[in-house]
């Protein structure tokens, strides 16, 4: 929806991304012992040197560098120098000490981090697609705007529209709902400096929440979303526009280059001239895919899982009738079947999100002269199924939501016709439906769960959708 890395580490020691090593020293007792570590597929391998006799060895490792909540994952003999954390969560970032013994006292390594490789599955983008039916977002979080940001703070706007923070509990929910797919929208130029370095900071939480949807058993799908407007599809604005999303993306895809193919990468958002929604002239929609390109061509250029990971572009405002139009023939990848293609769904707007508007019924029998009725919709996404899944591209409809209207129907019929109906249109032709929530359970929202717990706030409707992609 339309919404108003570098990684740099100090010398501490820590590796300065997932795939890099560096030595990180540490010295007590007459002795220096310097870690490193490497992720691999078998988990993380750590290695050190120690100069002078060491009496005894334990491994510790955490999830962030703060070493008074770390744990023991070894005790091992005092002249062993290597060690594999095999019990490692692919696509988890750790930092690990060496406790050692020296003389009558006990001192660490400095920290060394690093990411275990997930594994890359030998399945096409349409096999994955079958295994992401339905979806879920997690709107207005991490792509929320607000206050200035203080470089290297930890002070984010992610509960700056009214939503509390992402939590474990919140993924467990929704995966428990029966929602196989997690879309988290992104922004990122508000955490990143004047050169588009991102925000170490802001890199880490967006991992975290990642790791939310790895933890629970989801797919999850990552962007760049509205993210301030910068991205508008002018001949003007195309080469500053694209140095960026090659910059971002370059540095997100290295951030998340060891995780498995259940993390997907979708370059852009509901990309268009602001304010203008008539079709896309020929400049417009060349500038818009171009934008796709860059980002498949940044993405690609950081190679490890990255080489093979799925990969979303998006049709010109995410518009079914601008994907036929404008976007038909997919961008160039080198490698096969590991694209997909984004739509949005919102017909009709004054049911779904004008809540200001009246018209609260949906479905020819209820509503006849209405338009996007039923006959409507099943024409929307045969157009998808046509255009691309039988051509091979699968599609994903990133958003579709319509919102509670409970003053003028209370028991929701209509909106849970309208949730079942669209979800059952694009589940059938082959579309992964992924739900808008926006996080507000109340009237006139669309928001499904309460996050703060991860509870369901309308178990009718989330039945209702889950069922509907069976």
């Amino acid at each position: 929806m339309k919404t108003v890395l570098v990684k740099v580490l100090l010398a501490a020691g820590a590796c300065a991304a997932p795939w890099a090593q560096a030595q990180s020293c540490g010295s007590g007792g007459g002795v220096t012992v310097c870690l490193t570590a490497s992720g691999t597929a078998g988990g993380v391998q750590l290695n050190w040197t120690a100069s002078g006799a060491v009496s005894g060895v334990q491994i510790y490792r955490d999830t962030d560098t703060d070493a008074s909540g770390r744990s023991r994952v070894a005790v091992l003999n005092k002249s062993a120098t290597s060690y594999t954390d095999s019990s490692a969560a692919p696509g988890t970032a750790y930092w690990y000490w060496v406790k050692f013994s020296a003389g009558s006292g006990s001192y660490n390594s400095g920290a060394a981090r690093a990411v275990r490789v997930g594994v890359m599955r030998n399945l096409t983008s349409m096999q994955l697609s079958a295994q992401m039916s339905p979806g879920w977002n997690l709107g207005n979080s991490l792509e929320a705007t607000g206050g200035a940001y203080v470089w290297g703070s930890t002070n984010f706007n992610e509960t700056g529209w009214g939503n509390a923070r992402a939590s474990q509990a919140l993924f467990d929910g929704v995966k428990a709902a029966g929602f196989k797919s997690m879309r988290i929208p992104v922004s990122w130029k508000q955490y990143a400096d004047a050169s588009d370095n991102i925000s170490p900071q802001w890199m880490d939480r967006v991992a975290e929440v990642v790791n939310y949807a790895h933890n629970a058993g989801l797919v999850a799908m990552i962007n760049i979303h509205w993210d301030g407007g910068w991205m508008q599809p002018t001949y003007a604005q195309q080469s500053a526009a694209n140095a960026r999303l090659a910059k971002f993306w370059t540095q997100i895809a290295n951030n998340f280059k060891n995780h498995d193919d259940t993390l997907l990468f979708a370059g852009t958002n509901e990309v268009m001239v602001d304010g203008n929604y008539n079709p896309p002239t020929a400049e417009y929609c060349s500038v818009q895919k171009g934008f796709n390109q860059a980002f498949i061509t940044a993405v690609r250029g950081t190679g490890g899982n990255n080489a093979s990971r799925h990969l979303v572009v998006q049709a010109y405002n995410t518009n079914i009738d601008n994907a036929i139009s404008c976007n038909a023939a997919m961008p160039s990848d080198w490698v096969a079947d590991r694209l997909m293609m984004e739509v949005h769904y919102y017909d009709p707007f004054d049911f779904t999100l004008d809540t200001s508007s009246t018209a609260w019924k949906w479905g020819q029998a209820a509503n006849p002269s209405g338009w996007a009725n039923e006959s409507y919709t099943d024409g929307q996404f045969q157009k998808m199924k046509a255009g691309f899944i039988d051509k091979g591209v699968p599609v994903v409809l990133g958003e579709y939501a319509a919102s509670l209207r409970s003053d003028y129907d209370a028991p929701g019929t209509y909106r849970k016709y309208w949730d079942q109906y669209i979800t059952r249109a694009a589940y059938t032709r082959g579309v992964v439906p992924m739900y808008w929530d926006n996080g507000y359970p109340a009237n006139h929202q669309s928001g499904l769960f309460n996050r703060a717990d991860g509870t369901q706030a309308y178990p009718d409707v989330i039945g209702t959708i889950v069922n509907a992609a069976r």
